[in-house]
């Protein structure tokens, strides 16, 4: 149960509060076996090579993965025989054989009346991969010195051969629902029927039988008699030794900050830590925190949150990591009381979380000024686990209905089409959506719009946090490889930045100007695509002052803009601003029409400002510098382009120049540094 490659993985408990009801994200890795099923079907029909006398590997472990492969793809299966080790070289044979090589030696039978006299499987098949050690310039590398792919016995088809010991597996998200249906009394034929109902999987085509979960109960079970002491002090022993280490990053860091709890015992219970730069990038990016608590350890069963930012430029900023021992209302507010604490007393503006009862009323409680926000990206996760079975193949035509329902702005709209969902999908007592429901307040874009998200609901920020977790997780074996891994990480993503792309201007605008010049990199291409759609839109004054803001071709709702010129206050109906901190296309439009050339500096947030970057100010000048020399480069090739385009015989000898200039460049040797000047574009009309 427990693998040793790694101690995290993302928690599958269900927020309904039902301990048998069991979450599998959407777009994880952690394959369940209907998923490793179909890989096997889709893998069988793919063409695998022979292997042949002569091919090299790098290792030994890789030509045993590419001969199980094919041996998994021509019906039997193999088995490591002998080793040959030299003093200078190590190991330098290794010898694979079929299963059914060799005969088994008659052993002693035991004192018994009716001894067990078992049939072996062995017949003396001679099919074999022989490989042998060489070092090549310093290097060690493996060769097939002798093959054989002749049986003498009969190879099985492919819904015979995944029956066979070698490809029985039963995976990591299996094994936790196993054990938790095995501790509520389950009996195994009724587990394997379980489990054949969740996944959708026909009787009988899981990649293991009744025989295998059996085994792995019992193991488990003897496994954990007899290591929970065992465990318990390496629990024990491991957090002593994070605490260590927090302790020394403080005396070399004075701004890192930890804290901890204990038990009765004064054993360590809780610990929190926030890095030192964290707390520089709380100050200016600190209005929407994202606190992630999606994953545990699977060998402690420590519950593990980490804090969230984003920055200016669009990315991930970590500023602090918890583990606690229990998702209790009472570990969560110690939490939160320490990153408050850690960040000066400052509340964020905004939290985003996952739907837990329990970090709810801690928040309602902690922060009580702060919006409550659940992320959508975690509901959609669940949708499948919840609902694919009970819906079967309806449910994406549910998924594509709900997905619009996520998007009313309106709360009696909202509320109407949800009555009218539930109902069509006969749902309407279905107790996951009556959960989702009663949290409508806190996902419900007609409920959080107003509220300032930062574009932290934008789902390639959801998608990065994931893939950034997922990154700096995987392969940890304590935690204090954690600990280290995700130090390493948090320094890296707070001073570590691409450098600023050329923007191109696309309207000509005096207000795009303008923003480019204001705005990062990428607050200016939010920006940029909302004054671009601007122009597909008209304006009509209203008799109470306000204006009607519609789509030329009625492709997107009206919106309703109110205009203050006394003192340049915009105001849509849409709320965008109000949402990213970005104006909306609606507002910009009306400002085009009001001949404004730039946007009133109230519209530019400090948030999305170049000038509150955490970049150093020495690697902004070069940003610069670099940005003057691609639109100078740019505004070259666009006159190059224009003349060209004046004549084929212009346009063939440009082309026939500039691919020999192109060689001659990537010809050239690379410098370490760059230094361009390029003086001002002289380039002239003619």
């Amino acid at each position: 149960m427990k693998p040793s490659n790694n101690i995290w993985i993302r928690r599958q408990q269900c927020p309904c509060g039902d301990w048998k009801c069991y979450i599998k994200y959407e777009g994880d890795d952690q394959t369940s076996a209907s998923s490793q099923l179909g890989r096997s079907e889709t893998t069988s029909t793919e063409l695998v090579f022979t292997p042949y006398v002569g091919q090299i590997f790098k290792s030994d472990d890789d030509a045993f993965e590419y001969y199980s492969n094919f041996a998994r793809k021509n019906g039997f299966s193999i088995r490591k025989a002998r080793s040959t080790e030299s003093q200078h070289l190590g190991i330098y044979r290794r010898d694979f054989v079929c299963y059914r090589s060799g005969f088994n030696q008659p052993r002693k039978k035991a004192n018994v009346e009716h001894p067990r006299d078992r049939k072996s499987i062995r017949c003396g098949c001679d099919a074999k991969l022989y490989l042998t050690k060489e070092i090549v310039d310093g290097l060690a590398q493996w060769y097939v010195s002798q093959f054989s792919n002749v049986h003498n016995h009969e190879l099985l088809e492919d819904d015979q051969v995944r029956l066979l010991p070698a490809y029985r597996k039963i995976q990591e998200a299996d094994q936790e629902r196993i054990l938790l249906l095995s501790k509520a009394g389950f009996p195994i034929n009724r587990i394997v029927k379980v489990l054949e109902l969740e996944k959708g999987v026909q009787p009988g085509h899981f990649p293991f039988i009744e025989k295998d979960v059996r085994n792995f109960v019992r193991t488990c079970k003897k496994t954990v008699q007899e290591n929970d002491a065992l465990l318990t002090e390496k629990r024990e022993n491991d957090t002593l030794e994070l605490l260590e280490a927090c302790k020394s990053v403080a005396e070399r860091d004075p701004d890192f900050a930890y804290d901890y709890t204990t038990d009765e015992n004064q054993k360590v219970e809780n610990i929190a830590w926030l890095y030192g730069d964290s707390v520089r990038a709380y100050t200016l990016y600190g209005d929407v925190v994202t606190f992630d608590t999606t994953y545990r350890s699977i060998t402690y069963g420590l519950l593990l949150g980490v804090w969230f930012g984003m920055d200016n430029h669009g990315k991930a900023i970590l500023y602090g990591c918890v583990l606690l021992q229990d998702e209790s209302s009472h570990s969560f507010t110690w939490a939160l009381q320490t990153f408050v604490r850690f960040i000066k007393g400052r509340h964020p503006q905004t939290i985003i979380t996952d739907m837990e009862l329990a970090l709810r009323d801690a928040i309602a409680r902690e922060l009580p000024n702060t919006k409550h926000v659940v992320c959508i990206w975690h509901i959609l996760s669940k949708l499948s686990s919840w609902l694919s079975f009970p819906l079967g193949s309806r449910f994406e035509d549910f998924k594509a209905e709900f997905d619009l329902l996520c998007h009313e702005e309106n709360v009696e709209d909202f509320e109407h089409q949800w009555n009218l969902l539930v109902a069509r999908f006969e749902l309407v007592t279905d107790k996951h959506m009556a959960l989702l429901f009663s949290y409508r307040g806190f996902w419900s874009i007609s409920y959080i719009r107003g509220s300032f998200l930062a574009r932290t609901m934008a789902p390639e920020f959801s998608q990065s946090l994931h893939t950034f977790l997922k990154r700096i997780l995987g392969g940890q074996t304590c935690l204090q490889a954690s600990f280290e891994q995700i130090g390493l990480a948090a320094t890296v993503g707070n001073q570590t930045r691409d450098g600023t792309p050329y923007m191109h201007i696309k309207t000509c605008l005096p207000i795009e100007e303008h923003a480019r010049s204001v705005l990062t990199p990428y607050a200016f291409n939010v920006l940029q695509h909302e004054i671009v759609l601007s122009l597909q839109y008209a304006i009509q004054e209203m008799a109470d002052g306000s204006y009607l803001v519609q789509h030329i071709k009625k492709m997107d709702g009206e919106r309703f803009v109110n205009w203050m010129p006394e003192d340049e206050q915009i105001h849509c109906s849409c709320k965008e601003f109000e949402h990213s901190g970005i104006l909306c296309r609606h507002s910009l439009r009306l400002l085009e029409v009001k001949n404004y050339f730039q946007l009133p500096e109230r519209y530019f947030p400090l948030r999305w400002r170049r000038d509150q970057s955490l970049v150093p100010m020495d690697d902004q000048n070069a940003q610069s510098n670099n940005d003057e020399c691609a639109q100078a480069f740019h505004a070259l090739a666009e006159a190059l382009l224009t003349e060209s385009l004046i004549s084929k015989e212009r346009f063939n000898h440009v082309q026939r120049e500039i691919t020999g200039l192109l060689a001659e460049v990537r010809s050239m040797p690379v410098a370490e540094e760059l230094s361009l000047n390029i003086p001002p574009n002289n380039v002239s009309e003619t």
